[in-house]
């Protein structure tokens, strides 16, 4: 498959903020069109594969949040090789295009259970520490009465006479890809391939019931807003004994009423007195691990950033922090009684250009503020 730079959203026809179902839709509409066995244009081999990465890439919420975030270059760096699309997914990639009954190579989809999703709110302090959170789910489980088999414990299971116990009727075609068995539910089985007589009182026959779990999850600190946590095999279970789907977790960061936050590093402003300003003072200052005192020296400029090196958020997954970066803010009295007034005006004649020297740098650190 031949390496595309193209935006992958713009190769669906989707917005970035488009959800899974809105991803999928738009990928079959584009497979039904630009498969080859089905398109006669020249080019629809190569846009066919283009539409394929792109979807292999935002099918999946961790690949699609490390597009989001690096574009091309991110995937590469994070191992994923554009172009290159692992033929043992391909059959999850083509079961959006054919249905979920699909065979590739001859081998048969499994009855993997559903991925379920659920969200949480936590603090920017949280996320910079790292937090718990018991998190409830309605999950599909094994019918424990009937051990998932759809049928009254003791009660007879036969083999399906129409699809001989496969489940499914199915069709063989060939592509460019490779064999491809289009597969039909059985109508007389559901896809079970047997006959139950007395189906499960407990499940209905489904062989799975619906149950709250509430599942502990740890969030790890420098975690992001709208990333996701995955829970491997926590989803719902599987058909007939098949492997359970996957959770995730989206975290969202509510907005913090000090700190705002910009990649790893935080900013906040703080407020002095245009006297402490000019003469210098110790500050207290607010940081994510709580406050402390800051020795502010004289002279400070309004618009003046401290940075405060490694004192911001942790970086994901790594060991290095970001930056904590103080806006000053110089206080001018809004409100002066006479003797105020008088001290500022005796004040102001006695002041000469040295009094107000401006450093170097002062406009470059003004436009700094201003970003």
């Amino acid at each position: 498959m031949a390496t595309t730079d193209r935006d992958y959203y713009e190769l669906l026809g989707v917005t970035r903020n488009a959800d899974d179902a809105e991803i999928k839709q738009a990928f079959r509409r584009l497979a039904r069109e630009l498969h080859p066995d089905v398109s006669d244009a020249p080019d629809a081999e190569a846009r066919f594969k283009e539409v394929v990465e792109a979807y292999e890439v935002l099918s999946k919420s961790e690949t699609r949040a490390l597009y989001d975030r690096y574009g091309h270059a991110g995937l590469r760096s994070g191992g994923f090789e554009p172009g290159h699309v692992d033929f043992g997914n391909l059959a999850d990639l083509f079961s959006a295009f054919f249905g979920d009954d699909v065979l590739f190579g001859g081998r048969q989809r499994s009855g993997r259970g559903a991925d379920l999703a659920a969200a949480v709110e936590i603090d920017l302090v949280e996320a910079a520490h790292g937090a718990s959170r018991d998190v409830p789910f309605e999950v599909a489980v094994t019918c424990a009465h009937c051990a998932g088999s759809g049928a009254e414990p003791g009660s007879e299971i036969s083999t399906c006479p129409t699809c001989g116990g496969a489940g499914r009727l199915q069709r063989v075609t060939r592509s460019v890809f490779g064999e491809f068995v289009r597969t039909q539910t059985c109508p007389d089985c559901a896809g079970s391939g047997k006959r139950i007589q007395t189906p499960c009182g407990e499940c209905q026959g489904g062989g799975r019931v619906i149950e709250e779990r509430t599942l502990t999850v740890e969030i790890p600190a420098g975690i992001h807003d709208g990333q996701r946590i995955l829970l491997g095999g926590q989803g719902h279970a599987g058909v007939l004994g098949d492997a359970a789907g996957d959770a995730y977790l989206e975290v969202r960061i509510r907005p913090d009423d000090v700190f705002v936050r910009e990649g790893d590093d935080v900013y906040t402003i703080v407020g002095v007195t245009m006297t402490q300003a000019a003469l210098g003072a110790t500050i207290t200052i607010p940081t994510l691990e709580g406050e402390e005192e800051l020795e502010l020296k004289p002279g400070t400029q309004p618009g003046e950033t401290v940075v405060l090196k490694g004192r911001g958020m942790p970086v994901l997954q790594g060991f290095s922090r970001g930056d904590e970066r103080i806006l000053v803010n110089v206080l001018v009295p809004r409100q002066l009684n006479d003797e105020q007034r008088r001290l500022l005006r005796e004040f102001d004649e006695h002041a000469d250009e040295r009094t107000y020297d401006k450093p170097d740098g002062f406009f470059d650190k003004l436009k700094s503020a201003f970003r």
